[in-house]
């Protein structure tokens, strides 16, 4: 089936880049999606922030912007399931074209602005979903709001009960503002509403759920140092390293290359990666990191976790590659892991 999904990739992409991915939503949405074969070898299960997961290859946020299957993305093998971002209000975000395909890069520019249909259509979403798998979601903030602090108070209060971790986007390039939230005063205002709705939810339903940060790859000095000690203080459970770039590798060659936006793919690997061991070192064990950034293949999500990564998430590959990656991703992974003589992924974090 996987495979049948790959050969649709390529036809898939003679089309509009968004006209591409909304029926790749609808398909999914059908019960279309790819179905992975093959059992998940046991070396692969682990465990990050609490949460018990079959394989440590996760979808990042900005493909199911809505919650609108991660069921299907989860029965293609992946190990957990980021959706979002969404904000409280729906919103159309930034006037297209805005998503831009550079295939000889193997990378993708996006402006798409936090499009959404908004926290209520989310919520209808989650509730949804099959009981199966782990899936997060990605919160943030409305462009056009006068309190962005309240904006992730509103949307862990209503998703509480219905994700099984958050993860807070502080990160994307396309909000105008939104990264200074991840100044040092910013961020711990931000972080201190964050706390005390975690805490009050967490009296209300009795129950907690892991809160991640997504961080941006184009970090200032001391930047790092600065929010690893400030999530610290404020319990959040990880971080994920990173987003897109505003940064453009003189390598490129796309025809879209010079499009202002998020650079996402393989040349935000090598980046993402050196932020990643630079926030490992920080972190000392505090916070659990999740690497993100051109994962493409078993080698480079080898390469995450021995950076630091206790999971990765994936995304751009996909729409080069197709949903059997996933599957190619895991074998090599567990390949490599026995190679080197390490028993779990655990084991092989931080090791590089």
């Amino acid at each position: 089936m996987s495979r049948l999904h790959d050969l649709a990739t390529p036809v898939l992409r003679l089309l509009d880049p968004e006209d591409a991915h909304r029926l790749t939503i609808a398909a999914l949405r059908a019960g279309l999606g790819p179905r992975a074969t093959a059992s998940v070898d046991p070396i692969l299960a682990t465990s990050v922030a609490g949460l018990r997961l079959t394989n440590p290859i996760g979808l990042a946020a900005g493909f199911d912007k809505d919650a609108a299957a991660p069921g299907a993305m989860l029965r293609a093998g992946l190990g957990f399931v980021e959706c979002g971002t969404t904000t409280p209000r729906p919103q159309s975000g930034n006037p297209r074209p805005r998503l831009f395909r550079l295939p000889a890069d193997q990378a993708v520019i996006n402006r798409m602005g936090f499009n959404n249909q908004g926290l209520e259509a989310f919520a209808v979403g989650l509730s949804a979903r099959p009981p199966i798998g782990i899936v997060g979601a990605n919160v943030g903030a409305n462009k056009d709001s006068d309190d962005r602090a309240g904006d992730y108070g509103l949307g862990l209060r209503r998703l509480w009960t219905l994700a099984d971790y958050f993860t807070l986007n502080v990160s994307s390039p396309n909000t105008p503002g939104l990264r200074d939230l991840q100044a040092k005063a910013a961020l711990r205002e931000l972080l201190d509403v964050v706390a005390e709705t975690r805490a009050s939810l967490k009296r209300a339903h009795g129950v907690d759920r892991p809160l991640f940060l997504k961080v941006a790859p184009d970090l200032g000095p001391g930047a790092v140092e600065d929010i690893v000690e400030t999530a610290v203080a404020f319990g959040l459970d990880g971080l994920i390293v990173s987003n897109t770039t505003i940064e453009r590798s003189p390598t490129l060659t796309g025809d879209h290359r010079r499009e202002t936006g998020g650079l996402s793919g393989a040349p935000l690997f090598e980046p993402s990666t050196r932020m990643l061991a630079r926030f490992y070192a920080a972190a000392g064990g505090r916070l659990v990191l999740i690497g993100a950034g051109g994962v493409g293949s078993g080698a480079q999500a080898y390469a995450k976790i021995r950076a630091g990564a206790a999971a990765v998430q994936l995304y751009t590959a996909l729409v080069f590659q197709g949903p059997g990656l996933v599957t190619r991703i895991a074998r090599d992974l567990a390949a490599l892991l026995r190679a080197d003589g390490f028993a779990s992924v655990a084991a092989a974090v931080g090791t590089a």
